[in-house]
């Protein structure tokens, strides 16, 4: 799938989901708060990785580790749209930025 397609199909659900919380909470979640359902994604995607390479005793989950890799890719689609970052020119520019970095 290309960034653009990843961008545009994240902002969709993102958009079903803001209408879940209103029907919850009164209110869509803020770009803090899902800033910080990210990092609750990324924690648990270090979580599965330490159980899978056998530094944490849980057991390893390959299901969970794939689901949450891709939730915390859609969670940076989201948090790039909100502001405002486009997010396939963001990651074209971080890669060739390191590319030419460890080429020089």
């Amino acid at each position: 799938m290309e960034i653009k397609e990843v961008a545009q199909r994240s902002a969709k659900i993102r958009e079903q989901y803001h209408q879940l919380e209103m029907k919850q909470d009164g209110h869509p979640w803020t770009t803090e708060q899902d800033a910080l359902a990210f990092l609750t994604d990324a924690a648990l995607v270090g979580r599965q990785v330490m159980a899978h390479q056998g530094s944490w005793p849980d057991g390893h989950d390959q299901q969970l580790l794939a689901d949450k890799i891709g939730e915390s890719i859609w969670w940076l689609s989201v948090l790039a749209d909100a502001n405002e970052v486009d997010l396939d020119q963001a990651v074209t520019k971080f890669l060739n930025d390191k590319a030419s970095q460890l080429t020089a």
